[in-house]
């Protein structure tokens, strides 16, 4: 494992508790951060045994911006200021058309993947800013970028993100605060449990490399992200596609 520096950082992971957020939380701690983990439910990141984690916690639900706020303010009465943002929490919805879609189906995954990165976003900017200093990264998609059949919620969400991150990296350049994002290809997680296995299939036949993503891989690049040392690179796109992207 190469050594990344966030010593004495303190940063926010959403939808740490399982998959990506939480091997993104336990390289981040690895590296000298101080955590403060979102998720519905932190207990599964918590659980005794090899690689518990210990860490601040708060339960909040994304979609909801009160939660959010709460939980902001939770964080900053225990460890003092947020530093770093990393927000993984997401669901993928159902395999469909987008002609069949459920309409209530569409609307929860805009609600987490889409407006629960803003939420979270707009919630902690205010104390960065007062910082001068601050690392935001978003967890997109490939999806975002190509546009994946039979997920259009997903991918439309994704879309969203990356627009999102562009944005916000515009509007805080010429600040201490630096906001990128990550577009996995497919990466082996619970999340899989939530797709059909044709989609699975799909989604490995357009990678060259022929293998899924490892949420370790995801870590390595997303905690590079929150350093220092990433300081010219903001509004930025990063691929981690095993050879997908192609732009």
């Amino acid at each position: 494992m190469n050594q990344l520096d966030v010593r004495g950082r303190v940063a926010v992971v959403t939808g740490g508790a399982s998959g990506i957020g939480l091997a993104i939380a336990r390289r981040l701690l690895a590296s000298g951060a101080t955590l403060s983990l979102w998720d519905l439910d932190v207990t599964l990141s918590l659980s005794k045994g090899a690689g518990a984690l210990e860490t601040h916690t708060a339960v909040v639900d994304v979609r909801d911006y009160a939660a959010v706020e709460r939980a902001r303010e939770a964080t900053l009465a225990a460890l003092g200021r947020i530093d770093i943002l990393v927000t993984s929490a997401g669901i993928t919805g159902p395999n469909v058309t987008t002609w069949e879609y459920p309409l209530d189906a569409w609307r929860d995954v805009l609600d987490v993947n889409l407006t629960g990165t803003f939420h979270c976003a707009r919630a902690v900017v205010e104390p960065m800013r007062a910082a001068n200093y601050g690392r935001i990264v978003t967890i997109a998609s490939v999806a975002g970028k190509e546009g994946n059949p039979n997920a259009p919620a997903y991918s439309a969400s994704k879309a969203g993100v990356i627009a999102l991150t562009k944005s916000l990296g515009k509007e805080l350049a010429t600040t201490g605060i630096r906001v990128n994002t990550v577009t996995p290809a497919a990466v082996e997680s619970p999340m899989f449990a939530q797709m059909t296995q044709s989609h699975i299939d799909y989604m490995l036949s357009k990678i060259p490399m022929n293998r899924f993503g490892q949420t370790d891989e995801i870590a390595a690049l997303v905690t590079w992200l929150c350093t220092e040392e990433c300081s010219f690179s903001t509004g930025a796109v990063f691929d981690l596609s095993g050879g997908r992207s192609t732009y």
